[in-house]
């Protein structure tokens, strides 16, 4: 079962729901692979950084925008995935 979790948007103060694909940890920062649909294969995923400090009790997401950083996490991301039986 995939987890289903909340984001506000700061600006608008909407809320969002994604679906948690998967997490993992890279040189101490948390990232997300997230995705709107957990059922249909064609919908966007999206990755997310956890921009907070660490003494924060909610964490802070942002998407990631840097193509660097992306490109290696997705990397990241698909070598996880790579070992899981998806359908």
């Amino acid at each position: 079962m995939v987890e289903k979790i909340s984001f506000v948007i700061q600006d608008t103060k909407e809320e969002v729901e994604f679906y948690v694909v998967e997490q993992t940890r890279v040189n101490n920062t948390d990232y997300l692979l997230v995705t709107e649909d957990e059922n249909d294969e064609e919908s966007v995923a999206y990755i997310l950084k956890d921009t907070s400090d660490p003494s924060e009790t909610e964490a802070v997401y942002e998407i990631v925008e840097d193509d660097n950083e992306l490109e290696a996490v997705s990397k990241i991301f698909s070598e996880i995935l790579d070992d899981i039986n998806i359908e």
